[in-house]
């Protein structure tokens, strides 16, 4: 756009250059002449005052000469009447008289006049194409609509290395290869051995596909050309598919080269999938890349990387061996790595000395290096907001609360019947999570409304889970309905509110996943069930069928509420036999509003209260009594 911007203030500064100068020279001429009326030129005339007389070609301007001084005039002929009075003056007084013939534009002018708009237009139809289709860059013109929209960034630009990726070791490992390979191709070709003509990195959002893509064209020093799968598509017919053999011979020219595709799920989905088949541009322009990749015409030391997290999507023809020969999994960091990837980020910011990354990458199980970026620069700027000049480790942990479990909403207006009915929600849920020995360990408690929730029960694993077992997953059931349990035991049936929803929607996704996915139940055996609930994609779910009849599916619901009721009535014998500890914890959760796992713990098996204080006079009185439930003025009430 810059250049759009100079070229436009060039051609202003030129207009006005020569409207200035023409309005200088113009006025210039015509102020040398004085223009006089036509009475007094007939005086001027009549009195032997002129020397000369010169008629214009239309015969009605008139430029004159006097005699005396020969000072210039001009003056306007009366074109409804012949003055022969003025006449006979002339000839009398031997004016000198002089006709000058009509100009006749010449045949140029006149096709420049005549050409000018249809030029004009042309020029604008021009300019804007040249925009739309980026030849301002100066590739291409108004006609390049083929032309490969990939970044070339020449080896040696890219500083991005390997130091700069953490948390995907293994990852890092398998494409040490095509940095070997780049830095010396006869190391390879002396044993036979072909380098990977493709690798396609998959993994979730936000893991660094793209960050170790830009690591090997750094490390290699390689030319790096990067696109993005939707910069192939276009409007126009034929377009994906051109930009596909512009990428390639581009390539070729810059060989040995790395091209990578970020989000190659954009161009690279499978094909004939949509209903009477299908022959639109993205399919031709797949077309074109599986011809491209291993065809009849060979890209011999042109690297192609590509990173999607929909692996699922692809056409067979694209992750086949000869195009994409290696598949390189990137996935969530573990303990070790989240670790790492902290280590690199908290570089960028003044970190206290009592940060621990150790035990921030525990407290983060399942976090991306995306997310643990993140959390490291909203803890700067949670510390920045307090003026302070180093973040700590209370910085950090008030933004991973914020991260996971949403902002506080402090402002927001609870009665003291709400906060009572949130604070026995929560103490359920915890209670529960305490007496269950498979549940994870809770982290923290709090009835300050974070996010959508009202309260939160944070409980977190002490190491990096890959599977669950049965226990597991009913103590997570038992967990979901702990809150639900708490408010019928405490205030009754028909007090009973909406706040559980979650928590329900949670316990039932989990028995069905045991049942339907996990083979955990008994009657039904270790089969799967329900394949046609996944989300359709291109028309597939057309072609597929349910495998599940309807006593089946009767029996699948049967089996659902059975593990739900399990886990509730499991609930409700843990809160009804640890009711003084529902009360304690509840009556704490209400002075203290946030309690940690710790506390929790020292509070419920050791009667040791938090040590925050809150200035309440009445608190050395509340410990004293064996029960919170005098102190609240509440009593259990039979569930229904």
């Amino acid at each position: 756009m810059n250049s759009i911007f100079k070229n436009a203030i060039v051609w202003l500064l030129l207009g006005s250059a020569l409207v200035y100068i023409f309005n200088i020279v113009d006025n210039s001429t015509s102020s040398k002449r004085e223009m006089i009326s036509y009475s007094q030129y007939k005086e001027e005339v009549l009195g032997n005052r002129v020397a000369k007389i010169t008629y214009k070609g239309d015969q009605m301007t008139i430029f004159g000469e006097r005699r005396n001084d020969g000072s210039r005039f001009e003056t306007k002929h009366p074109i409804y009447k012949r003055d022969e009075v003025v006449e006979a003056a002339i000839n009398e007084h031997k004016v000198a008289t002089v006709f000058e013939q009509p100009e006749q534009p010449s045949i140029l002018s006149q096709l420049l006049v005549g050409a000018f708009p249809i030029l004009l237009l042309l020029g604008i139809f021009f300019f804007f194409m040249r925009q739309m289709q980026g030849g301002m860059s100066g590739r291409g013109g108004p006609m390049a609509f083929g032309k490969s929209k990939a970044k070339l960034m020449e080896g040696g630009k890219v500083s991005t290395t390997f130091e700069d990726v953490a948390g995907c070791e293994e990852a890092k490992q398998d494409v040490q290869e095509l940095v070997d390979f780049l830095k010396d191709p006869t190391r390879f070709q002396k044993l036979g051995g072909k380098i990977p003509r493709g690798v396609l990195m998959v993994g979730p959002p936000g893991t660094g596909k793209t960050l170790l893509a830009r690591a090997i064209a750094g490390e290699a020093q390689a030319p790096f050309f990067a696109i993005s799968g939707s910069d192939f598509v276009e409007m126009f017919v034929g377009v994906g598919a051109s930009r596909v053999r512009d990428m390639f011979e581009q390539g070729k020219k810059s060989a040995p080269c790395i091209i990578f595709i970020d989000e190659i799920d954009a161009v690279g989905r499978s094909r004939g999938a949509g209903l009477g088949g299908g022959n639109d541009e993205r399919e031709q322009t797949l077309n074109q890349l599986l011809v491209e990749m291993d065809g009849f015409d060979t890209n011999e030391g042109v690297i192609l990387i590509a990173a999607t997290n929909r692996p699922d999507v692809l056409d067979p023809a694209l992750i086949r061996p000869g195009r994409f020969d290696r598949q390189v999994v990137v996935p969530n960091p573990d303990i070790v790595g989240r670790e790492a990837i902290l280590k690199i980020h908290i570089k960028k910011i003044n970190k206290g000395p009592d940060v621990k990354l150790r035990t921030i990458a525990r407290g983060t199980p399942g976090f991306s290096g995306a997310d643990l970026a993140n959390l490291c620069n909203e803890s700067a700027l949670l510390a920045a907001r307090k003026n302070k000049r180093i973040v700590t480790m209370e910085d950090i942990e008030e933004a991973k609360d914020k991260v996971m479990m949403g902002a506080e909403r402090r402002s927001m207006v609870m009665t003291e019947d709400d906060k009572k009915l949130t604070a026995y929600h929560e103490g359920g849920h915890a209670i529960v999570a305490l007496n269950e020995k498979a549940s994870d360990p809770i982290h923290k408690a709090t009835i300050i409304p974070r996010g959508r929730a009202l309260g939160v029960v944070w409980t977190l694993p002490e190491r990096d889970k890959y599977s669950h077992t049965r226990e597991y997953l009913e103590a997570n059931i038992s967990k979901a309905m702990g809150g639900r349990v708490a408010e019928e035991l405490i205030f009754g049936h028909d007090k009973v509110t909406s706040g559980a929803s979650s928590d329900i929607q949670m316990a039932t996704k989990l028995a069905k996943d045991m049942v339907t996915r996990f083979g955990m139940s008994k009657e039904l055996g270790p089969l799967t069930y329900g394949e046609n609930e996944d989300e359709v994609f291109l028309g597939r779910s057309i072609t597929r069928h349910q495998h599940m009849s309807e006593e089946t599916a009767k029996k699948v619901d049967i089996e659902i509420k059975k593990i739900v009721d399990q886990g509730y009535q499991k609930a409700k014998k843990i809160l009804t036999e640890k009711m003084d500890d529902l009360h304690k914890l509840a009556k704490a959760l209400l002075v203290y509003e946030t309690l940690t796992g710790d506390e929790i713990k020292d509070l419920i098996f050791k009667n040791i209260q938090p040590k925050a204080s809150t200035g309440n006079e009445d608190e050395d009185k509340d410990k004293e009594e064996s029960s919170a439930l005098g102190s609240l003025g509440l009593k259990p009430k039979p569930a229904i």
